[in-house]
Order: structure tokens, then sequence, then C-alpha cells
């Protein structure tokens, strides 16, 4: 009798040890997380987290959700469907300016990918030589990025044409100029045989944050720590996208993002790394993600001066930097 009770324990015991073993220490926080367009390298930090397991060790399950043209993220994270969106410093103003109650808590581009595109030549090759050319933009660049142009370099609205987010009429016209993104039309033109001048209004002092994570006041409110745990997993993903292997997030794109090619995907991260998107300013000594008081109030105080906003706006019920500055990415990954 001994001997069986002896033989049932030490089933059990080893029972027992096996599935602590294969059981997950914790349950992970599941969290829903959408970007503002279809999958590339541009995201390419968020997918590395989930592929490469950064989320799942600070106890998240994320729901990566790709965006598109037929898809309001910031809408799905107003009307509460979302806990994170990627949205950019007017979607920050403008949630506060209507005092929806959404906060701005890393930006994740130190340096707003948008261009002007002008074949060789056009302009003498310079943004100020731009002034009194038609330039195609869509409605969205038009309330945004064209306010800074016309502050800073005297553009006017009667040079607009409309753009369709195709390269076809820029390539059929030696005088066009077109608005883009310094990852993408740049190498799609460049592809077609045109060598483009491309102009990145971020050098030229346009200072808006880009790939600006937002989340609800309600959850900073109630879950803090998870706040804080989502923020600094994307920080350690995207500083190992950028300089350990991007392979597992770029494959994630691709699956995500069919378009997607590896030389198109190749050719986004090394111009983010030449120009800086991610990690230069204030992220160079603050860490990815870094905001601050003053360039907030800085870009503010510029689209006060458009009429976009009212100067008597509380601009800081959009943002908090309390996620941020914690000098997290810093150092490239090993």
């Amino acid at each position: 009798m001994f001997a069986g009770w002896l033989t049932r324990t030490v089933l059990a015991f080893g029972l027992l040890a096996s599935a602590t073993l294969t059981a997950p220490a914790f349950a992970l926080d599941k969290v829903s997380f959408g970007t503002d367009w279809k999958a590339e390298a541009e995201y390419g930090g968020f997918y590395q987290a989930v592929a490469t397991g950064i989320y799942q060790k600070h106890g998240l399950e994320v729901d990566l959700r790709q965006g598109g043209p037929q898809i309001n993220h910031s809408q799905l994270l107003a009307a509460g469907r979302l806990d994170f969106n990627i949205g950019n410093s007017f979607t920050a103003l403008n949630f506060a300016k209507e005092t929806i109650p959404m906060l701005a808590i890393a930006a994740f581009f130190q340096k707003d990918p948008q261009v002007l595109i002008a074949h060789p030549g056009v302009g003498n090759d310079s943004l100020a030589a731009l002034k009194g050319k038609p330039v195609m933009i869509g409605s969205d660049t038009r309330v945004s990025s064209w306010l800074f142009l016309k502050a800073k370099f005297g553009y006017t609205d009667d040079q607009i044409r409309p753009y369709t987010f195709n390269v076809a009429p820029f390539l059929a016209d030696r005088n066009a100029v077109q608005q883009g993104f310094l990852s993408s039309e740049p190498f799609i033109i460049a592809s077609q045989g045109v060598k483009p001048n491309v102009f990145l209004l971020a050098d030229a002092g346009y200072n808006a944050y880009s790939m600006v994570l937002q989340t609800s006041q309600k959850l900073v409110r109630e879950n803090e720590s998870l706040v804080q745990r989502f923020v600094d997993a994307s920080i350690e993903g995207w500083n190992s996208y950028l300089y350990g292997d991007p392979a597992p997030a770029n494959a994630l794109i691709k699956k995500d993002n069919p378009e997607m090619t590896d030389d198109l995907i190749a050719y986004g991260i090394a111009k983010m790394k030449e120009y800086g998107i991610v990690d230069s300013g204030d992220a160079k000594r603050l860490g990815i993600g870094a905001m601050t008081e003053e360039r907030w109030k800085s870009f503010f105080d510029v689209m006060v001066g458009q009429k976009l906003y009212p100067a008597d706006m509380n601009y800081h019920w959009g943002f908090t930097t309390r996620f941020v500055n914690k000098k997290v990415g810093l150092a490239p990954a090993k």
C-alpha cells in the first residue's frame, strides 16, 4: 500500500511540475493597437516588439491592427474600441481643442517624414523656390504641413493641385511637384528612372511630432502600469528594429501587407537611419519616444499663427510626458 501511495504521489508531483513548467507564469494583459496606415517599415518597431516577444516579456498580448484609407483609428480610440493608436501632433491638438479625453504619450518619430518632391532643376532645388509653383497635395496635408509652408515660405492656397496618391501625374509632367513620405514615394519614383529632388520638411523647421502614440485619459488613470509597459516595450521594439535584426518584423509586415517588398522595406529602414527620423534631437539624450513641453508649445504657437487653433486653447490637455524621457532606448541593441 505504501509503495502504491508513493508511486501515485511521485506521479502526481511530476504532473504538477510539468504543468507548472508549461503554463505561463502570469496572464498577459490584452491590448488593442491601431496604426494609421498599412504595414510598412515606418511601423517596424511595433511589429518587431510583437514578432520577437518584447511585448510578451512586458506582460502584454498586443492585437496590432494596420490602418488604411478607409480606417479611422483615431475615431475608434475615442469611441473606446482601441486601447492605443498612432497619430501626430495635429491629432493630439485636435483632441485637446474639442476636449476629447485622449493623450499623446510618446513620439516615435522626432522628425515628420513628410517631403515635397520635385524634378531636378524645378524651383532651383529649394523649398523656398517652390513658392508660387503648383504643388499636388491631399486634403489632410492642406490642414497640416501646408500651414507650415505658408508660414515659413509664403506659399499660398492658389498653388494647390489635387493629389491622388499616385505618382503617374508627377512622372508625366517634368514641372510637377507633389507631396510624399521620405521612405515611400521617392523610392517608387526612382524605380521608374527619375531621380527626384526630395525636401524633408522637418529639416526646414517643421517641428511636428509624428508616429505619436495615443491612448485615453481613462486608461492612463485606471492602469498607468499597463501604459508604461506598452510604451517601454514599443521603445525596445524600435531599438531592436533599427539596430538589431529586423527580419522578424519584416516577415510580419509582408504578411499584413503583401504589397511590401524587401527592397522597399530596406529603403525605408535606411532612410529612417540616414535622416534620424527616430533617434535625433531630444531622443539622443532622453531616449526613443521623447517629447518635451517646449517643442509642443513651439508647434502650437506656429499653428495659432495660422489660425488653426485659438491662442487661449489648453494644448496641455492633449499630451503628457510622464511615460517618456526616461532614457529608454538610448543605446543600440546588442
